[in-house]
């Protein structure tokens, strides 16, 4: 059990999850605003010995020099590489202190935003159109760059409304050719032969630059559901000049610069596809107390 445990900002799991939290910590202190610089973390932290966070704030090196008894940080939201994490997990370690992450919590809620705003565009439901008629999914010649949890979901569901669908990974993933009859292709030609292209990056990774943009021509979409832009953005807003080239992103931060949100052939809801729902919450609630469990069992 923690001495004592601080939720240093708003975590977005339910109300039943952080009261399971009174289980695993003699107490627990909960911020409902977010803080507004690293002293700011470093006094709500004090002398904790546990930290729970979400994307919103970093715990870098500065704050983990400055709390010399935290011993566990579960960040409450996606982790996938220590480059991309808001958590300095090198310094972490250094420390010997251990530090969690979840993945897999909010894909569901992106597969769905990506077919609905996805069909809208190709029948024209909300006033502007990807052509003068009305398409279907069927037969567009989609192309899913990154196939890990959410590029899969995005490749299965387009293939459900009988897409052609391709993939670019940087680690080719030949079960899933075979399971989702979807074809490999490498990064330029994918570009050069996708009608839609759908980005499904880790943060920090920036595969679409201008060779790539460049081979991006006729009526073609892209779509932006990764964490960060995943692209030249310079590159992007030389592309968007073209009436013909359209962008999506759920959230402002996946264009890079949110003046492109005032082109007219680009389109965000401004809200958070993946993470954001009942589910998503629940799902998110339970991995971070199994993750806080398996720490506590194993120490």
């Amino acid at each position: 059990m923690f001495n004592k445990l601080v939720i240093i900002e708003p975590i977005n799991i339910f109300d039943v999850h952080l009261e399971q939290l009174n289980d695993v910590s003699k107490e627990v202190v909960l911020y409902s605003t977010l803080p507004k610089d690293d002293d700011e973390i470093i006094s709500r932290i004090d002398d904790a010995d546990a930290v729970l966070l979400s994307y919103t704030s970093s715990i870098n090196a500065y704050v983990l020099e400055h709390c010399k008894n935290i011993k566990y940080i579960g960040m409450c939201c996606s982790l996938y590489s220590p480059e991309s994490a808001n958590v300095d997990i090198k310094k972490a370690n250094e420390l010997g202190i251990v530090v969690t992450g979840v993945r897999d919590y909010g894909d569901e809620g992106v597969a769905e935003y990506i077919i609905y705003q996805l069909v809208s565009f190709l029948q024209g439901y909300n006033g502007y159109y990807w052509d003068s008629i009305g398409h279907e999914i069927t037969n567009l010649k989609c192309g899913v760059i990154g196939l890990g949890t959410s590029g899969t979901l995005i490749a299965k569901t387009l293939k459900f409304f009988k897409a052609d669908v391709s993939y670019y990974s940087r680690t080719r993933k030949e079960h899933l050719e075979k399971e989702l009859e979807i074809t490999y292709k490498d990064l330029n030609t994918l570009c050069k032969e996708s009608e839609a292209i759908f980005l499904a990056l880790n943060k920090n990774v920036f595969l679409l630059q201008k060779e790539q943009f460049d081979l991006m021509r006729g009526k073609r979409i892209l779509f932006n559901t990764s964490i960060g832009p995943g692209f030249n953005v310079d590159a992007l807003k030389k592309w968007l000049e073209d009436d013909n080239h359209f962008f999506f992103g759920d959230t402002l931060n996946t264009a890079g610069d949110h003046s492109i949100w005032k082109k007219k052939n680009a389109f965000t809801i401004n809200k958070s596809s993946g993470g954001k729902t009942y589910q998503a919450f629940l799902r998110l609630g339970e991995k971070v107390l199994n993750n806080i469990y398996e720490y506590l069992n194993k120490n």
